[in-house]
């Protein structure tokens, strides 16, 4: 039995939203099993950190500033990968962002925002990355969904939509990128302790320790979330353990979709 299934020795590993929360968990995780790590952010202090910090542990670690929303970066971003990488084995698209209003009380420019960075970012940068990807013979591609992708939630009108279209569009990425040897699949998580969901609490104006553990209080394994148990679902889809997986939504929630 082939052991070395988590293994992603020297695979190029795109992330986005790379410098806090699940995308640093997911970074973290991949460089530990041996993959080159590619951390985009538009939070470029924050970056450099877990870049240095990575490489200071004998990873392979490399920040790139990017707004996923932003064609020209994107474009930047397959520039520099081409010339540095000459390919890409996995792409994590996680950058993502919330406002919890109804659709009477959210601003124009708040759902411009959250479309455009939850579900623009995954189409801008797969439009640069995959070529890459289909170049070199073929990859996974991670979008970061939400239960709230596949079931609505309360004032949160905007993330609702993006995160279901980010389901369905990783869909429709599997059906046209599968003859390029290219899955594409969609992890959605449940509420997870990261920075978003500690700005929701403020947003709500909640007390955030109350908010976070009321959030896990329903679900079967009453808790909310780390980073790692998300990443460690990345880790599967990106491996090959998964290798006949794609089109299709992991949820990793504790149960509270059941």
């Amino acid at each position: 039995m082939n052991r070395d299934y988590f293994q992603l020795k020297n695979k190029v590993c795109v992330i986005t939203g790379a410098a806090s929360g699940i995308g640093l968990a997911t970074a973290q995780l991949l460089a530990e099993v041996g993959s080159k790590v590619v951390l985009l952010d538009i939070n470029e202090t924050n970056g450099k950190e877990v870049e240095a910090d990575l490489n200071n542990q004998g990873r392979s670690a490399r920040f790139i500033k990017c707004d996923v929303t932003k064609s020209a970066d994107c474009q930047h971003v397959q520039e520099l990968l081409e010339k540095e990488y000459g390919s890409v084995d996995v792409l994590f698209n996680n950058a993502g962002i919330i406002r919890r209003k109804s659709v009477v009380e959210l601003e124009e420019n708040d759902w411009d925002l959250v479309i455009d960075v939850s579900l623009k970012g995954v189409y801008l940068l797969s439009k640069y990355l995959i070529p890459l990807m289909a170049a070199a013979g073929g990859g996974s591609i991670i979008n970061t969904g939400s239960g709230w992708g596949l079931k609505g939630g309360d004032q949160a009108a905007a993330y609702c939509a993006a995160k279901a279209g980010v389901v369905n569009l990783t869909k429709a990425m599997a059906i046209d990128h599968g003859p390029q040897n290219i899955r594409v699949n969609c992890i959605c998580p449940g509420d997870t302790d990261t920075p978003l969901l500690r700005d929701e609490a403020k947003q709500l104006n909640l007390n955030e320790d109350i908010f976070l553990i009321s959030s896990g209080a329903d679900r079967p394994l009453a808790r909310i979330g780390k980073p790692q148990d998300i990443a460690n679902g990345v880790l599967f889809l990106a491996s090959e353990l998964a290798s006949w997986v794609t089109g299709t939504e992991l949820v990793v929630d504790g149960g509270g979709l059941a």
